[in-house]
C-alpha cells in the first residue's frame, strides 16, 4: 500500500458554484459584439479539483503539515510519518513521545521543509531536522505552549534556521535560532543559540499568539534592512515595523520591537472572535514579498494587500472585512482553517470546503465531505508548490488549483477596473475585445470623446458605426483620434483601407484649418498645422499617398491650403514643383534652398537661368558646392542670358564659376574655356595673358580653341595675346612680325621660341635687327643683339645699315668677328694634328694583331662540345675560349636577330654549295689565263663569304661578349621547349 502512496487518486464528491461573473452582472448590458467567434464550449472544470489520496493512517491523523513536497503527519501515539513527495516510496516514521498522556498540540515546518517545530500539549517543544529521525528538545522552551512560528527566509539553511520567531499561548514572541545539531563538535549542549523575548502580546491578559509572520520589505539600501511583522491573537491584528543593521547581534529584531516599547504598537481590534484565529499570506513564488494577507477571526475574513513603497508605516493597504459566505437559512458554524490563493480565500468548516473570490466576495465553490471520510480537521497549503491539502481523522485530500484567474477579467470588468481586466485578458482576444469595448463605452458616455476613440479603435467594433458616433456628437477631434488608430493598426497590404482613412483624415484637417482661419485663430490654426504637417509626414501616410499624389493635392489645392500644398509636395520630394511655386512668388532664395537640399542635379540645370537672373552670387556658391556632381558645359545657357544683359555682376559671378571649373576642378572642355576667354577678352583683358600663359604654349595641351581665340583677339585688337597664340601655334614670323608692333623685347622672347631650328631663330633675330636699324634707327642697339643671339654675325646685319653710318658704330664688332675667325682656324689645324695621329696609331694597332697569335696543344677540347679542338675547323678568341666553327655558329645563332639568323643560313649554304656569283666586269684572256682568272675569283668570294660568317658569329665571344649580357634574362627552357623537357623527365 504504501509502495503506491499518492499516486492513486479518487474524485470526491463536489460541487462548483456558478461562476461569479454570473453574480455580479445585475442589469448591465451586454459588450458590444467583439467581432471574434469562440466556438470552444466554456471550460465546466471547477477551479479546485478534489483528490482524494489513496492512504489509510494506521492511527487516527491529527495534524498535517506541508511545504516544498515535503509532507509531515502527526497521528494519535505521537507518532509522525513523512513523505518526500518527489520520492513518495520514502517514508521516515518518528516516534516523538511514549507518554501516553501527552499529545502533539501544533506542528511548524519551514518553507524549505528541512525544520520542524513540534508543540506539545505537555509544554515540551521538539525540533525534528530533515535529515534526522529522532527529535530533540529543545529545553530552552521548555514549560511554553507554541501557537504560531514565524520563518525568517531571509535566512537559514539546511543546518539552520536562521533567527525566526514564536509565539507563546500567553501572548509572548520570542527570538531564537536553532541549529540541526549533526556535527557534534559544535552542539554539546541545546540546540537553541539563545532564546530572548521580544514582546507582549498579552499585557491586558494572557491571550495566545495566533498568527505570526516575518517579511523583508524591499530596499535599495545595503547598510540595513526593513523587516515588517505581522502577529495576531483571537481578536486582535499587530502590525510591527522597523529596521536592522546589517551589522546587528542576535536577537536582530529586538531592533524592530525597540521602537515600540514606549507606545504600544498599532492593532485592529474586531469584535466577537470565537477564541482562535490565523493569519496567512499570499506569495505568488518562493521568496517573493507576500502580495496579500488574510486574517480569518470572528466576524470574518480581514483580507488586504501588500504595499512596500514605505510611504506609511503600515504595510498593508486596500483592506476589508470579507463576510463568511451563508447561503439561506444556512446556520453559522466557526471555520476551522484557511488557506489563501491569488484571488480566492478557502475556508474549511467542519462538513465542508467553501472558497470565496476576494473580487467579489461570492461563494464559487463550495465541496461537502461525506461522514465516511472522517471528521473534517485541517486546511494547509504548500507555500513554495502551491499545492492544497485537508485532511480529516481518516483521510487525506489533495486540492488543485486550475486555471484560477479564468473569470478574474470578468470580475474587474464589473467592478470598472479596465486597467486589470485587461491584464488578465491578454491571453483571449476575444475578452480583451470585450474590455476595450466597455472600457470605450463608458469613456463616450463620461463625454471622454478622444479617450474613447482610442479603445474603440483597439476593438472589433464596426468602423461605420463607430465613426457614425462621433458624427452625430460632431467630436472631429476624437473623429481623428480613431481614424488614427485605425490608421496604425492596419497592415501594409491593406492599402484600399489606409488610402480611405488617410483621405479622410486629411479632409478632417482641412476642414478645421479652414475654420480656424476663418475665424482668426492663428495660435489654434498653427498649432493644428503643425499637427497636420506631423501626421502628414509619417512613413505610412507618405508610402500611401505616394501612390495617390494627385488626389491629395487635388484635395489640398481644392482648400485653398497653398502652404500645406508646398509641404506637401516637398515630402512627396516633388521638388520641382516646390521651386515653382517659389519662383512664381519671387521668392528665389526660398526656391535656391529647395534646390540645394534635393539630389536630382538636373533641376540645377532647368532652374539655374532664372535664379541666374536674381540672386546671381548665391546661385554660383550652390554651384560651387556641388563641385563634379554638374556639369559645367550645362550651366553656360544660364550664364550667356545674363552675360547678353552685360551686367558686370554676374558676369563676375560667370567668370568665378568658370575659373572654379577650370582651376580647381581642372575640366577639359573646350567650351567651357573657350567661353571663360571670351569673357576675359570682353570684359576682364588684364586676366587674358594670366589665362594664356597659365595654359602653356603647346598646342596640343591648350583647352581651347586657338583659331577662335585669335579671332577674339584681333577683333578686340589685343595684340599681345594675339603673339601668344601665334607661338602657340607654331606660327613664329607671325608673332615676331605682330610683337614689333607691340615691343622690341615681346618679339626678342618670341624669337627664342623655335629652340631646334636655329635657321629659322636667325632669321627672326635678323628680322628684328631690321626694323630697329631701319624702323628705330638705333645700331647701337642692334649691335647689341651680336650678344644676346650667338647666331648673328656683323657680318649678317651689315647690310641693314645706310650708307651714311661711319665705322665708328660697329668697328669693335668687326674686330670681335676677325678674332673669332682666328681662334676657330687654330681650332681646326689642332684636330687635323690630332686625327693625323690618331691615323698613325690604328695603323700600328693593325699590323700588331696580323702578327698576333696563340698556342693550341692537342689535348684542348672545344668550350661547349668537349671534344677535342683539332679534329675541326675552329676558332680562339683572345679570353682563351675555344670553339668548332659548328659548335660556336649553334651556341651564337639563338641570340641573333631573324635578319642575321637568314643571312648566316644563306652564308652556310652557299660555302656548301660552292656556287659562287661571276665577276661583274668580264676580261678577254686566253684559256689558261681564264681558268687560273676563274679559280682565282673563286676563291676570293669564298674567302669574302668566311669574312662576313666571322663577322657575325665571330665578333666576340660567346661566353664572354654582349651575348651573355644580354641573355641575362632569358629562362632556361624557352615555352616551346616546355612541355617537351617535361616529358623527357618523366
Amino acid at each position: 500500500m504504501m509502495a503506491s502512496l499518492f499516486d492513486q487518486y479518487e474524485q470526491a464528491s463536489s460541487r462548483s458554484m456558478p461562476s461569479s461573473a454570473n453574480f455580479s452582472r445585475g442589469n448591465i448590458p451586454e459588450p458590444i459584439s467583439s467581432g471574434y467567434i469562440n466556438v470552444r464550449e466554456e471550460d465546466k472544470t471547477p477551479i479546485f479539483v478534489k483528490q482524494k489520496i489513496n492512504f489509510s493512517p494506521p492511527n487516527p491523523v491529527t495534524h498535517i503539515v506541508v511545504n516544498n513536497n515535503m509532507l509531515v503527519l502527526a497521528m494519535t501515539k505521537n507518532i509522525v510519518l513523512r513523505f518526500d513527495l518527489e520520492h513518495p516510496d520514502n517514508i521516515d516514521e518518528v516516534e516523538l513521545s511514549r507518554s501516553g498522556e501527552d499529545k502533539v498540540h501544533k506542528m511548524f515546518l519551514d518553507p524549505n521543509g528541512r525544520h520542524l517545530i513540534v508543540s506539545m500539549t505537555s509544554q515540551d517543544v521538539l525540533y525534528l531536522s530533515r535529515s534526522s529521525k529522532k527529535p530533540r528538545q529543545l529545553t530552552k522552551i521548555k514549560g511554553l505552549i507554541i501557537d504560531s512560528v514565524a520563518w525568517n527566509k531571509a535566512s537559514g539553511g539546511d543546518n539552520s534556521t536562521g533567527e525566526i520567531l514564536l509565539g507563546t499561548s500567553k501572548g509572548l514572541i520570542y527570538e531564537t535560532e536553532i541549529l540541526s545539531g549533526e556535527d557534534s563538535r559544535f552542539f554539546q549542549g541545546s540546540l537553541e543559540q539563545y532564546w530572548k523575548q521580544l514582546y507582549n502580546l498579552g499585557k491586558d491578559g494572557p491571550v495566545p499568539v495566533t498568527g505570526l509572520e516575518v517579511e523583508r520589505i524591499p530596499t535599495k539600501l545595503t547598510t540595513e534592512k526593513k523587516y515588517f511583522i505581522m502577529a495576531t491573537t483571537p481578536g486582535r491584528l499587530y502590525h510591527f515595523i522597523g529596521i536592522i543593521p546589517t551589522s546587528a547581534e542576535a536577537p536582530v529584531f529586538s531592533y524592530v520591537f525597540q521602537s515600540y516599547e514606549d507606545s504600544p504598537a498599532s492593532f485592529l481590534e474586531l469584535p466577537g472572535n470565537f477564541g482562535y484565529s490565523e493569519l496567512k499570506l499570499y506569495v505568488d513564488r518562493h521568496r517573493a514579498p507576500p502580495k496579500n494577507f488574510a486574517w480569518m477571526t470572528g466576524p470574518g475574513v480581514y483580507y488586504g494587500n501588500m504595499d512596500y513603497s514605505g510611504q506609511s508605516r503600515d504595510v498593508t493597504t486596500d483592506s476589508r472585512l470579507l463576510q463568511y459566505p451563508l447561503e439561506d437559512g444556512e446556520k453559522f458554524v466557526p471555520p476551522l482553517s484557511m488557506v489563501v490563493t491569488e484571488f480566492h480565500v478557502l475556508l474549511l468548516f467542519p462538513d465542508r470546503l467553501k472558497a470565496m473570490c476576494v473580487l467579489n466576495e461570492q461563494l464559487i465553490y463550495e465541496d461537502i465531505y461525506q461522514s465516511r471520510f472522517g471528521r473534517l480537521l485541517g486546511l494547509c497549503k504548500d507555500s513554495v508548490k502551491g499545492t492544497i491539502w485537508a485532511y480529516t481523522d481518516q483521510s487525506v485530500f489533495k486540492y488543485k488549483v486550475v486555471r484560477e484567474t479564468r473569470d478574474v477579467w470578468q470580475m474587474y470588468l464589473d467592478k470598472g477596473d479596465f486597467e486589470s481586466a485587461k491584464q488578465y485578458s491578454k491571453d483571449n482576444p476575444a475578452n480583451m475585445d470585450k474590455v476595450l469595448t466597455r472600457q470605450a463605452e463608458y469613456f463616450f458616455n463620461e463625454k471622454s470623446y478622444e479617450k474613447s476613440a482610442m479603445y474603440y479603435a483597439l476593438t472589433e467594433r464596426s468602423f461605420e458605426e463607430v465613426a457614425l458616433k462621433f458624427i452625430q456628437v460632431e467630436k472631429r477631434d476624437a473623429l481623428k483620434t480613431f481614424l488614427n488608430k485605425k490608421m496604425n493598426a492596419l497592415k501594409n497590404t491593406e492599402k484600399t483601407q489606409m488610402t480611405m482613412i488617410i483621405t479622410w483624415l486629411i479632409e478632417l484637417y482641412l476642414n478645421q484649418l479652414g475654420t480656424l482661419r476663418d475665424q482668426g485663430d492663428s495660435q489654434g490654426f498653427l498649432e493644428l498645422q503643425d499637427e497636420f504637417q506631423k501626421f502628414l509626414a509619417q512613413t505610412k501616410v507618405k508610402d500611401c499617398l505616394s501612390h495617390n499624389r494627385a488626389t491629395a493635392y487635388d484635395l489640398i489645392a481644392s482648400h485653398g491650403d497653398v502652404e500645406d500644398l508646398v509641404y506637401f509636395a516637398f515630402l512627396m520630394q516633388d521638388f520641382e514643383r516646390v521651386m515653382s511655386h517659389h519662383i512664381q512668388h519671387d521668392d528665389y532664395n526660398a526656391a535656391l534652398k529647395v534646390l540645394t537640399k534635393q539630389t536630382n542635379m538636373e533641376l540645377y540645370y532647368k532652374f539655374s537661368p532664372v535664379l541666374m537672373q536674381h540672386i546671381p552670387k548665391d546661385t554660383v556658391d550652390a554651384w560651387i558646392k556641388q563641385g563634379r556632381k554638374l556639369e559645367p558645359k550645362r550651366l553656360i545657357p544660364a550664364l550667356v542670358h545674363y552675360h547678353e544683359n552685360r551686367d558686370t555682376d554676374k558676369i563676375n559671378e560667370a567668370i568665378r564659376y568658370l575659373e572654379f571649373c577650370v582651376q580647381t576642378l581642372d575640366i577639359k572642355d573646350q567650351a567651357i574655356h573657350n567661353y571663360l576667354l571670351s569673357l576675359y577678352a570682353k570684359y576682364q583683358p588684364q586676366q587674358l595673358m594670366v589665362y594664356l600663359e597659365f595654359q602653356g604654349h603647346n598646342p596640343g595641351m591648350v583647352n581651347f580653341d586657338l583659331k577662335y581665340a585669335l579671332r577674339l583677339c584681333s577683333e578686340h585688337s589685343l595684340e599681345e595675346a594675339c603673339v601668344h597664340i601665334y607661338t602657340t601655334m607654331e606660327l613664329y614670323e607671325e608673332a615676331v612680325d605682330l610683337a614689333l608692333k607691340v615691343d622690341v623685347e615681346l618679339a626678342k622672347s618670341n624669337a627664342n621660341r623655335p629652340d631646334d631650328d636655329d635657321e629659322l631663330r636667325k632669321k627672326l633675330w635678323l628680322r628684328i635687327a631690321r626694323h630697329v636699324v631701319e624702323e628705330e634707327k638705333d645700331v647701337s642697339r642692334a649691335m647689341k643683339f651680336l650678344h644676346e643671339c650667338d647666331l648673328l654675325k656683323i657680318e649678317d646685319i651689315l647690310p641693314f645699315f645706310p650708307d651714311f653710318v661711319t665705322i665708328d658704330h660697329f668697328k669693335d664688332a668687326i674686330c670681335t668677328s676677325l678674332e673669332e675667325y682666328n681662334q676657330h682656324i687654330e681650332s681646326l689645324k689642332e684636330e687635323m694634328n690630332e686625327a693625323t695621329e690618331s691615323a698613325k696609331a690604328i695603323r700600328a694597332d693593325i699590323q700588331e694583331m696580323r702578327n698576333k697569335y696563340g698556342l693550341v696543344t692537342a689535348q684542348q677540347k672545344c668550350s661547349s662540345c668537349s671534344f677535342p679542338l683539332l679534329t675541326r675547323a675552329f676558332y680562339l678568341f683572345p679570353c682563351q675560349h675555344m670553339f668548332h666553327s659548328d659548335c660556336l655558329i649553334a651556341e651564337v645563332f639563338p641570340h641573333l636577330t631573324s635578319a642575321k639568323k637568314h643571312k648566316v643560313d644563306d652564308l652556310q649554304r652557299k660555302l656548301v654549295s660552292g656556287q659562287f656569283s661571276q665577276p661583274s666586269e668580264p676580261a678577254q684572256l686566253s684559256t689558261s689565263n681564264q681558268v687560273n682568272a676563274d679559280s682565282l675569283t673563286k676563291q676570293d668570294q669564298k674567302d669574302q663569304i668566311k669574312m662576313e660568317l666571322d663577322d657575325i658569329i665571330a665578333a666576340e665571344c660567346v661566353y664572354c661578349g654582349d651575348i651573355m649580357i644580354r641573355s641575362i634574362d632569358k629562362p632556361f627552357i624557352e615555352d616551346d621547349e616546355y612541355v617537351s623537357v617535361m616529358a623527357s623527365w618523366q
